[in-house]
């Protein structure tokens, strides 16, 4: 296969444009191979919606996860109708599926009516696509009433099931909101109850035969069928507890790991539905010779006045967790009071260019909601009962100024309605964001809600009342239970719900509701009802 360090700069642009754009081919032009069986086995997905265009996603693929369509680009006709029987077509195209992204493919369909739903499919030969469903959000100066938003994040495919997307799929959301962790590196374990193919994942190839795995799960593909996605990541896309461009750890030790960060970032680019700005807006660097490399994942998007959605990227641009034991790459537990690079105020989560523009998006945030959609949780969680403390360095536990600097920005630009999902963490917590966590009296600035993994092994709820005590921000945690959120937003009030599946291990697995949460507009107060 063909790795990105092998590609120029202008290639890999004109790669990732022309995998996007419309093309017009005489038929006596497009190839077009026989294939034994639908090459359409991991479906389709739409993601990076805005009030006029969203992004439609396939990947082309033979029967079988380490079988190949060869080198040649591979024409894909697509709709867009405003019917599920494409009797009302209202866009069509032809892309180029090419061999050097994978055969994926990432149409922009632009000039599309706001806040209405579409329908669309993929062609190639005699092969059909699966339908997908997909809409565009309300235009930035449209009233609206409602928004529901479902998040999600932590799948790791052999602890369990993806069960919870068929239940996901019945909740009539607007849109999804990814939060990290598509995928898993990890080779799996004898307890694991499936074992992923491939072993430990490095290279290019390893991080292509893993997503076509994951994507090949028939209850996540409905999903993704279902309406637009908008997506982040966290450590596992690429390996655990990394930190910018610092490695993480587990498995064997690799000789390059900028290399592999760029071929774990280019294998994300080709299974997600993501604009080739993702890659163009970092191009300069998107080598593994380069002084730095990116990816560009944060963005903001409006829907109508009701709400703006921020995606942060907090993986990519971290510095290095501090004061790890034994000196070792990743995270680990830390005692702050025995940790002065804790305490270096120029240390980020974010990065400092990124830091710049959240603040410059705050500055002009609307008086809807605004909901940062970020990796893991935010305030504060002390393990330790108790004088002292015992942090977690891979969140924002572990760059306490950065966290400051963020709620300080929340203030200084009188945010209206913060509201911050988080992952990562396995666990659902919900609390309020403080001014000043050290002291309980300070004000809210916003609320969170840090959601569970969709698949995980899990956890234990023993301790959770004394740390609940111990962080009183918090006001609700659960270790055990695994599923997903719904948050739906009015311009009256946020009205979160924890929807946990009765048993991962099972594919017929039941969905109950955890808890049920309300936030009146303008007040930053969590409600349990």
């Amino acid at each position: 296969m063909t790795n990105i360090d092998s590609l120029t700069r202008r290639r890999l642009l004109q790669l990732a444009v022309a995998s996007a754009a419309t093309v017009w081919l005489p038929r006596s032009a497009w190839s077009q191979p026989k294939f034994s069986s639908n090459p359409f086995t991991l479906g389709v997905a739409s993601g990076s919606p805005t009030h006029d265009s969203v992004v439609l996603w396939t990947r082309l693929m033979a029967e079988g996860l380490f079988s190949g369509l060869g080198r040649d680009a591979i024409t894909v006709r697509w709709e867009v109708a405003h019917d599920d029987q494409f009797v009302r077509i209202v866009r069509t195209g032809q892309s180029q599926a090419l061999a050097e992204l994978a055969h994926s493919v990432h149409v922009e369909v632009s000039g599309l009516e706001a806040d209405r739903w579409y329908f669309y499919r993929f062609m190639t030969g005699e092969a059909v696509s699966m339908t997908g469903r997909t809409r565009t959000f309300p235009a930035a100066d449209a009233n609206v009433a409602s928004l529901r938003l479902g998040y999600a994040s932590c799948q790791r495919w052999e602890h369990g099931y993806f069960s919870a997307y068929r239940h996901m799929r019945e909740e009539s959301l607007d849109a999804v909101m990814f939060l990290g962790d598509y995928i898993y590196e990890y080779p799996g374990g004898k307890t694991s109850l499936r074992i992923p193919s491939g072993g430990w994942v490095q290279t290019l190839d390893d991080y292509r035969q893993r997503y076509a795995l994951y994507k090949g799960e028939a209850d996540l593909q409905a999903m993704h069928s279902a309406c637009p996605w908008l997506m982040t990541w966290d450590d596992h896309e690429v390996q655990n507890g990394y930190a910018g461009e610092k490695e993480g750890e587990g498995g064997p030790p690799v000789a390059n790991f900028a290399a592999r960060r760029v071929a774990a970032y280019q294998a994300y680019y080709e299974h997600m539905p993501l604009r080739p700005a993702a890659l163009t807006q970092g191009l300069a660097g998107l080598t593994n010779t380069a002084p730095v490399t990116e990816m560009r994942l944060y963005h903001r998007v409006e829907f109508g006045r009701l709400a703006s959605l921020y995606l942060l990227d907090a993986r990519q641009y971290k510095d290095p967790q501090p004061c790890t034991p034994g000196g070792k790459s990743g995270s680990g537990y830390l005692n702050p009071a025995n940790c002065p690079e804790w305490n270096d105020t120029r240390r980020s989560m974010l990065g400092a260019e990124q830091e710049r523009w959240l603040h410059g998006e705050f500055a002009r945030a609307g008086k809807g909601w605004n909901v940062v959609g970020q990796q893991t949780l935010f305030g504060p969680r002390d393990f330790r009962t108790g004088p002292g403390q015992t942090l977690w360095n891979d969140g924002w536990d572990g760059y306490s100024a950065a966290r400051k600097r963020l709620t300080a920005s929340l203030l200084d630009n009188a945010v209206a309605n913060p509201v911050f999902l988080g992952g990562d963490v396995h666990e659902n917590w919900v609390g309020h964001v403080k001014a000043d966590y050290a002291n309980t009296a300070s004000r809210n600035v916003g609320v969170e809600f840090c959601g569970t993994a969709i698949v995980s092994r899990p956890g234990s709820n023993a301790k959770a009342a004394e740390r609940l005590a111990e962080n009183p921000h918090f006001i609700f945690a659960e270790a055990e239970r695994k599923g997903y959120g719904v948050a739906e937003f009015t311009p009256k009030q946020l009205t979160v719900v924890l929807r946990v599946v009765d048993d991962i291990t099972r594919s017929d697995t039941k969905i109950e509701t955890l808890a049920r949460f309300a936030v009146p507009a303008g007040q930053s107060v969590i409600e349990k009802v």
